[in-house]
Parts: C-alpha cells; structure tokens; sequence
C-alpha cells in the first residue's frame, strides 16, 4: 500500500490549499479597503507562505519557484476577489472558514512532504503544522489583525491532531488517499467547531 499519495494528487491539494488561503488574504485586504496590488500581495503570502517556509527548512527547491502555478492562481484569486469581496456581508467569518479550509489542506501536505523528506514522524507532524499556520500569521501580522495564534482559541491544534491523524493511519498501513482524507476532515471539524462554539484550550496567566 502506498503510505503516500501520488504527485498528482499533492499537487491539487497544494493548488487547492494555494487559492483557499488566498481567498482569506484577499478577503483580510477587503476589510483594510487595500487596492488591488494590496489584495494580490496579501493573496500571494497567504497562499505560498506557509509552503515556502517547510521547503526553506527543509532545504527542498521552494514549490513555487520551480513552478509558479500557485503564484498564477493566487493572483488570479486576488482579481476575482477584489470584485466580490465588497458583496460579502460578514468578511470576517469568511475569513475564519476560508482559512480553515486551507489550514486542512495544507496540513496533509506539510506532513506528506516531511514525510517524503524522510524527516521522521515527529519533523513531519511539525512540518504539517508549520505549513498549515505560518501563511495565515504572515497575513494577520501584514493585514494589521490580531495573528490567529495570539487568540484563545483552537488553531494549531486543529493541524497537529490532523498531522498526527495521518502518521498515526499511515503507520499502521492505511493507503495514502485514505489517511489524507482523514487528516483533512479531522483538522477541518476541530477548527470548524471552534469557530462555531467559541472553542479554547485552558490557559494559564503569570500574574507579574
């Protein structure tokens, strides 16, 4: 069985993931009133920028250089989105489910391509977690809004109990598609039913 989905495969979820955290920057960028080279900027470090950060680590040909598709489509993104962002009543709940979206995508990929790295389990699951957050911290911190790490609520543990889903099923055999698939809706339900019921892990404050 194969642990790993095949390259096609990754690529659409790459891609996927690529124009689903663009819709998020985009959307960040309608809610600043940004121009359109505001809205492909925030597009385009949204979409590549958790990916461009795991090849940097990982010392892998940065995806995006060696093939500029996702540029393409999160420019392409940016467009669409500087006409219809201003219909959306409610930019900030769409950015929320836009960049859960892409927060499940990315975490398959991230932990698929550690693994091709032969990282191990633990650097993969890192990997994952890695691809899946950086893109949206670099939009909050540029788009001036509070970074979604900052806020008491699931966020990077939706991604590490994906990246661990998908270890954890691959180690014991389960066939690539069917772990990935798994992997997205784990990560994907736990940060929804956050966004939904307000969800937050206990936190513990230092009194100075």
């Amino acid at each position: 069985m194969e642990i790993i989905p095949n390259l096609e495969l990754i690529f659409i979820i790459d891609m996927l993931a690529a124009v689903t955290f663009a819709v998020s920057g985009a959307l960040v960028a309608s809610r600043k009133g940004l121009d359109i080279l505001g809205f492909m900027w925030l597009a385009v470090i949204t979409g590549v920028g958790g990916g461009t950060m795991r090849d940097l680590v990982l010392d892998l040909p940065v995806f995006w250089i060696a093939d500029p598709a996702h540029i393409i489509a999160c420019l392409i993104t940016a467009t669409i989105m500087y006409f219809v962002a201003p219909t959306i009543a409610s930019r900030l709940r769409q950015v929320l489910w836009f960049d859960a979206l892409g927060l499940a995508l990315v975490t398959v990929v991230g932990t698929v391509k550690g693994l091709e790295a032969d990282t191990g389990p633990l650097i993969a699951v890192v990997m994952g977690v890695t691809t899946a957050s950086v893109g949206g911290i670099i939009r909050d911190v540029v788009g001036g809004e509070q970074s979604i790490i900052m806020r008491q609520e699931i966020y990077v543990t939706a991604a590490v109990a994906g990246a661990v889903t998908y270890i954890s099923l691959a180690a014991f055999g389960l066939e690539g598609i069917m772990a990935a698939t798994a992997s997205f809706l784990v990560t994907f339900i736990i940060r929804g039913l956050a966004i939904t019921y307000n969800w937050s892990l206990p936190t513990r404050y230092v009194s100075r």
